[in-house]
């Protein structure tokens, strides 16, 4: 029988959460194509799925289950994976009739679900996947996560429960990966993980190897290296310690994007030290005049929780005061949710639904005056962007300011000719909510 007239198994994905989840994806996608098997766009033409779920707080894991009984309704063979998988039993009460249900990074595990019951193809003969692997993002920009799991017991969070204790890729491997990416067009690196700060912490900073070179194991000199390669590199996900100074340096000098992204979570040091947050006895707003001092260009974003227990109006208005003092360009936040597992479900003094309204919305008027005023300062400039999407009206566009999904956008009029990954200086013209608008040209 000829290779065309074999019948290859089909695949279908669903990945929910973050970033970090979708990395992992793309290394089971990577490794489901790897074996010959074709990847299905809808239920029906999949011979099963897999369903990437997240679990961190409430409303994600209901998004979880849903997206699980969907895919039992319109496939049935479904098996399930990643954070919620940690919660086997919530899993299988409602769903018996799962293939198989694993925890997260279990790729060994799902690809063993996938052989039992989805034979491997034979003999596929040819190459199937390309040097850097299958993802989930755009052409010109890729995810890269350099180490799972996390070191600190947030009161809120469960991550160290699912994902375990820190675990630091070796560098050698992050900067070959990276290398690759960039070799097969991919113009812009984020770099992720749960605490990318303590990056190295686990096995010592050892020294490592990247193309016949020792390379130390730690932030700044996956940093520096990374900044060799002639791209953009963004970093997610950074604790504000001391040495986070000496990255804030490579950006100033142009080695990699003056960007980054600091989970803040509060301002007031009560509600820090009962969320048993990483630097809560730093003075967060003296850590960013220095970044800024280092850096005037940099672009900061952060996430804040709203109602968490014991959250007074004192504590409210400490952390409203900070958003008006910081002046940070990006900022998300969220309504405190119980998360089972999480210490602070037990905790009194909870917060009502109602009062956490009231507060996101004081919040978000809050930094939407900053982001007014920062948007405004934009005007006439011009600024260096990376296409992401283009349509009849528009393109899409972001700058160093911006990251792909979780920050605003620049809107580019007439944008004939234009191609997803082009990179071009553009003026901007005016602003619109959290988006700035500029013609294609300077």
């Amino acid at each position: 029988m000829s290779l065309t007239n074999l019948k290859v198994p089909k695949v279908g994905f669903i990945s929910l959460g973050c970033p970090k989840a979708g990395s992992d994806t793309e290394k089971i996608l990577t490794r489901v194509k790897a074996e010959g098997y074709e990847i299905a766009s809808n239920y029906s033409h999949s011979d099963l799925v897999i369903v990437n779920t997240c679990g961190f707080i409430d409303s994600a894991v209901e998004e979880s289950l849903d997206a699980i009984g969907e895919a039992v309704k319109n496939n049935g063979n479904v098996i399930v994976t990643g954070c919620l998988g940690e919660k086997k039993d919530i899993i299988q009460k409602r769903f018996p009739k799962l293939l198989a249900i694993t925890g997260s990074e279990a790729f060994d595990e799902v690809m063993d679900a996938v052989h039992q019951h989805v034979p491997k193809p034979h003999d596929p003969h040819i190459d199937l996947i390309p040097p850097q692997g299958m993802r989930l993002t755009p052409k010109h920009y890729a995810y890269i996560k350099i180490s799972e799991g996390c070191n600190h017991t947030c009161s809120f969070c469960i991550i160290p429960t699912m994902r375990g204790m820190l675990k630091s890729r070796d560098i050698g491997d992050i900067l070959n990966e990276a290398e690759t990416l960039v070799k097969n067009g991919v113009t812009e690196l984020i770099i992720i993980s749960q605490d990318t700060s303590a990056y190295g912490v686990d096995i010592k900073y050892r020294t490592g190897f990247w193309n016949g070179r020792p390379v130390k194991s730690d932030l700044y000199n996956l940093a520096k290296h990374l900044g060799e390669l002639g791209v953009w590199v963004r970093f997610h996900y950074i604790y504000p310690y001391p040495h986070v100074d000496n990255v804030i340096n490579l950006m100033a000098n142009g080695s990699i994007l003056p960007y980054i992204d600091v989970p803040f979570q509060h301002a007031s040091p009560k509600i820090l030290k009962l969320m048993r947050r990483p630097a809560n006895a730093e003075n967060n707003l003296e850590r960013i005049q220095r970044w800024r001092e280092i850096c005037p260009d940099i672009t900061i974003r952060s996430t804040f929780i709203v109602g968490f227990p014991g959250e007074s109006d004192d504590d409210f208005q400490a952390l409203i005061d900070f958003i008006g003092s910081a002046e940070l360009d990006h900022v998300g936040c969220f309504k405190y949710s119980n998360v089972e597992g999480a210490s602070a479900k037990l905790m009194q003094d909870q917060i009502s639904d109602d009062l956490k309204d009231q507060r996101y919305n004081l919040f978000m008027q809050a930094q939407q005056k900053v982001s007014r005023k920062k948007l405004a300062s934009k005007i006439n400039t011009t600024q260096t962007v990376i296409v992401d999407a283009v349509n009849n009206d528009f393109a899409e566009a972001r700058s160093a300011a911006n990251a792909p999904e979780i920050d605003g956008v620049i809107y580019l009029e007439n944008p004939e000719g234009l191609e997803v990954g082009d990179m071009l200086d553009v003026k901007i013209k005016y602003t619109k909510n959290y988006d700035l608008y500029a013609g294609p040209n300077i």
